[in-house]
């Protein structure tokens, strides 16, 4: 069964996303990041494309023609990445795909809104009977 992981109160819910994509990598793992929203995909591949300055994580467009050989794929379609280790999600709902993955997380920020979808989130899988891990970011602020 996938094992859920919720990171919330994040600061900036990208750069967790970015940190989480680049241990994952680290560790071999293949990491779809969920972002059917262009806005957002385009932030997290700036993000991954920059940050840190000394690092990179190879990573494309879950459309892209290398997306077949790529480790990190951003956007929608789940079934693109070669092995479903890893799928962080950058969507206010869940990802149609996630119960096929490993590992799936999810990243709740500080505002009402996103705390809220990220509660309606929670309740989904756990109605389903997922177990559930919570990492409150406030509480390694600093």
């Amino acid at each position: 069964m996938t094992e859920i992981i919720f990171y919330t109160y994040a600061d900036d819910p990208l750069d967790v996303a970015r940190r989480v994509t680049a241990k994952a990598h680290g560790q071999g793992k293949h990491v779809m990041i969920y972002a059917p929203d262009a806005t957002t995909a385009d932030a997290i591949d700036r993000l991954l494309w920059t940050t840190p300055a000394l690092g990179f994580v190879p990573h494309c467009r879950d459309s892209d023609a290398l997306a077949g050989e790529t480790p990190v794929l951003i956007g929608a379609n789940a079934g693109a990445l070669r092995q479903a280790d890893v799928i962080i999600n950058l969507h206010t709902e869940q990802p149609p795909a996630f119960a096929r993955f490993e590992r799936l997380v999810e990243i709740v920020g500080q505002d009402e809104a996103g705390r809220e979808q990220g509660r309606a989130r929670y309740r989904f899988y756990q109605t389903r009977g997922y177990a559930l891990k919570t990492h409150d970011l406030r509480q390694h602020a600093g």
